[in-house]
């Protein structure tokens, strides 16, 4: 159970067809895509899934259809968080009832609760189910709220909570984090341009959007980090940093389909109201995929 949360596990963007609807062929397609890439779990229905543009069908939909099309070859984790305890709970019995591997729970993004609350939410959510549950920080997305490591060792303790994806980009508390809970936790690294350094200071892998469009890259920054070859997982590194920030061209994770489309392995567009790639940014997409070396040079 614990092995699903380490190495390189991205966050699976969610197809949709033209008109908007879910499109879970090419669901299946791309998780082949990425487990083809080498990446040792995959994620359905976080943020860079837009699982919150989705209806609890649709939800139950993608879950059962990654773990049937899985079918074991890796973990699958799915993201259960919600706004409030009760959904969160009812969601993350729902994925357990699909056969998922973990959960991982986003802290609520629209009300701003205290470390206690935080605390009590998670002691409540975990205690709804008997699988292993990942705390995810994210404060870009969630008002500025995010998961202090005090609040991280307290959660620890509980049998279940078993780690936390951090996508502050704050590595002083990503190294506090550490620092405070056992050597069995697993800390993940959110922000995909510091994936080397949070692995230099005790990380055991990464949740990284990037994932999504070159999977080998990113197993590469993990393997040859594991390896001992610092050099190579820094130059590896350094070539994803381009395509990382690239993403800021569109408002996420519109950038990653857009990526995708450029490739010419599009698994369609967002919902509204996130649009395409602006036509005049395009020529900055196609240089970063050119620098991380996913299209010829020239």
């Amino acid at each position: 159970w614990i092995m699903s949360f380490r190495g390189i596990i991205p966050p699976v963007a969610t197809p949709f067809t033209e008109s908007g609807d879910l499109d879970l062929p090419r669901l299946r397609w791309f998780i082949d895509r990425l487990i083809a890439g080498g990446v040792h779990s995959v994620f359905v229905l976080g943020t860079n899934s837009e699982f919150y543009a989705l209806d609890d069908a649709e939800k139950q939909a993608v879950i059962a259809t990654a773990v049937e099309h899985v079918a074991g070859r890796v973990p699958v984790l799915a993201g259960t968080g919600a706004e409030t305890t009760r959904e969160a709970e009812r969601l993350t019995r729902m994925a357990e009832r699909e056969g998922v591997q973990g959960v991982s729970v986003i802290t609520p993004y629209f009300i701003m609760p205290t470390q206690k609350e935080l605390e009590d939410h998670y002691r409540r959510v975990a205690g709804a189910t008997k699988l292993p549950l990942l705390l995810y920080s994210n404060p870009v997305t969630c008002g500025g709220l995010r998961i202090e490591a005090e609040t991280a060792e307290k959660l620890a303790a509980v049998p279940n909570i078993v780690g936390i994806k951090d996508s502050s980009g704050d590595l002083t508390l990503v190294a506090d984090l550490i620092r405070r809970v056992p050597s069995s936790f697993a800390v993940l690294q959110g922000r995909d341009t510091l994936i080397y350094s949070a692995l230099d200071l005790g990380a055991v892998g990464a949740i990284p959007a990037t994932g999504n469009i070159a999977p080998k890259l990113l197993v590469e920054i993990y393997e040859k980090f594991m390896a001992g070859d610092r050099a190579g997982s820094r130059a590896a590194q350094a070539r994803l940093h381009p395509l990382r920030l690239a993403l800021n061209l569109c408002t996420p994770p519109g950038g990653v389909k857009a990526a995708l489309a450029l490739l010419g392995e599009s698994i369609g567009p967002c919902r509204a109201p996130i649009a395409p790639l602006d036509p005049s940014k395009r020529p900055a997409m196609e240089k970063a995929l050119r620098e991380a070396g996913l299209t010829p040079a020239g």
